[in-house]
């Protein structure tokens, strides 16, 4: 075996050993990442965004109104009235809140509210961590952490709705 030979056999052999290191990296790298991301956000029944009606049953509906009743149905709804102070907000936070009965971590959850679900702040703690809300359709309303919401001017809402 020559010298040339051997600081082949060498050289090769260190390569090999570098690229099996390096993929095994590569690879335990890949694992560990799948491993520790949290998985997706169960969406429960309850949560579920109610199925809206098709234009063809709202004007079936409409039409039968009509004709039974002389009262016109009003093409626009009508605004809610606020409390004085409350403003409308949709929850920022992507894991939705839970709502607790007081101003506090320890209190009883009452509900719960998704991501990006509307709803009305009432008023803030005193020490403003907390704010009370009510579910935009009234049918829920608790305290949720302050920061976790973001408020919706009413121009902004009604780009929204279209």
């Amino acid at each position: 075996m020559s010298l040339s030979g051997l600081a082949k056999f060498v050289i090769g052999f260190i390569i090999g050993v570098f690229l099996l290191v390096g993929a095994g990296a590569a690879t335990g790298y890949y694992f560990l990442t799948k491993l520790t991301t949290p998985p997706p956000r169960p969406v429960f029944p309850e949560e579920q965004p109610k199925p809206k009606t098709t234009a063809k049953a709202k004007n079936s509906t409409n039409k039968k109104l009509t004709s039974t009743s002389l009262v016109k149905p009003s093409s626009t709804p009508s605004p809610t009235k606020l409390e004085p102070g409350a403003y409308k907000a949709r929850v920022s936070w992507r894991d939705g809140l839970s709502l607790r009965a007081e101003p506090s971590i320890d209190a009883n959850k009452v509900g719960g509210i998704s991501y990006n679900q509307r709803v009305i702040v009432l008023k803030e703690s005193d020490d403003k961590n907390w704010q009370q809300v009510r579910v935009e359709d009234g049918s829920q309303e608790g305290w949720v952490k302050a920061g976790n919401i973001e408020r919706i001017d009413s121009q902004s809402d009604a780009n929204q709705d279209q």
